[in-house]
């Protein structure tokens, strides 16, 4: 096990490096510059620049560096730690990030909790009472989260909380909990907001793991195991949840190292019209402005996410199934 952990600890270091090079190298595809932003952002605030002015710029935001040069900044200064300074804001990039990002993994971390909370009991239930109106009923209601999307969701939830419930949702604190420390107040206020957004991520996960569950289950079901089960006298939620679930839900671990960062990137949309500070609406904004050092780094802690995530399925599909060797 600790042979294989290290072995796919070495694989996701190279596969990171090969990102960040591939990544850096499309992120600087698009003609213009972060120079020309600049310029134009300039240009509307103060006028004219003079000649030395873009010189200074130039030099500034290395725009004239051949690309390794470029790229070779900016991973050996990752390396230490030194992710570089965002030309946007002329902040360090580490400090842009990090307060979004954890709030980004932990809205789409509940959303995952909620998805398999959610989906696999629902699964079950539907599998068990196939071609019944509440199978069917949950059948529509599947097609309809994966058909609806989120944006749109987040709208008609936003104005239902507002002008229903009186919630003031669209921010992530109310006013008086902006700046004050933290508490059980104040997360209890922050829980009043982000449901909207937990809801709208999990939607079409839950329903695309629900009717992955399903089907998966009634397959199961009908394998010779699970009637020799059965015929043992074996109670029918013990054949169930013991015997057959651990074996339906296989695809549904597999799954589970793609979610996480696809909920990540998913909440770009929702987290613009719900106001949300997280790491999607910046990394969109860092893509116009080719802010490279800060796209750059969103991008490969994007893929480490998606390697942790693999790696963490594969544990998981080794303790679920004990056929499974890691070798």
């Amino acid at each position: 096990m600790l042979n294989y952990i290290a072995r796919r600890l070495i694989n996701m270091v190279v596969l990171l490096v090969v990102v960040s090079f591939v990544g850096f190298f499309i992120i600087q595809l698009p003609p213009g510059s972060i120079l020309d932003v600049q310029l134009q952002r300039f240009r509307q605030m103060s006028g004219d620049i003079s000649r030395e002015q873009v010189r200074a710029l130039e030099e500034r935001y290395g725009v004239n560096d051949p690309f390794m040069t470029k790229y070779w900044k900016w991973i050996s200064r990752s390396v230490q730690g030194d992710f570089g300074t965002s030309f946007e804001t002329d902040q360090s990039v580490g400090d842009r990030i990090w307060g979004r990002l954890g709030f980004s993994v932990s809205l789409s971390t509940f959303a995952l909790l909620f998805t398999w909370l959610v989906s696999i009991p629902i699964g079950v239930y539907s599998a068990t009472h196939r071609y019944t109106v509440p199978d069917y009923i949950i059948t529509f209601i599947q097609f309809v989260g994966l058909a609806i999307p989120g944006f749109l969701l987040a709208l008609v939830l936003l104005i239902i909380a507002t002008r229903l419930f009186n919630h003031q949702v669209g921010r992530l604190f109310s006013p008086e909990f902006i700046d004050a420390p933290w508490s059980f107040a104040r997360v209890v206020d922050m829980a009043k907001h982000v449901w909207i957004a937990v809801l709208v991520l999990a939607m079409g996960a839950t329903a695309g793991l629900t009717r992955i569950m399903r089907a998966n289950l009634l397959d199961v079901l009908n394998m010779q195991y699970v009637q020799t089960a059965r015929a043992k006298g074996l109670d029918e939620v013990v054949v169930i949840w013991k015997h057959a679930v651990r074996n339906a839900i296989q695809p549904l671990v597999m799954a589970l190292g793609t979610l996480l960062p696809a909920l990540i990137v998913g909440e770009t949309l929702v987290a613009q019209v719900l106001s949300l500070p997280t790491i999607g609406p910046m990394y969109l904004s860092a893509l116009r402005s080719q802010d490279m050092y800060l796209a750059g780094t969103i991008l490969v802690i994007l893929s480490a996410l998606l390697l942790i995530g693999n790696l963490i399925g594969d544990l998981l599909l080794a303790w679920v199934d004990p056929r499974v060797r890691l070798d």
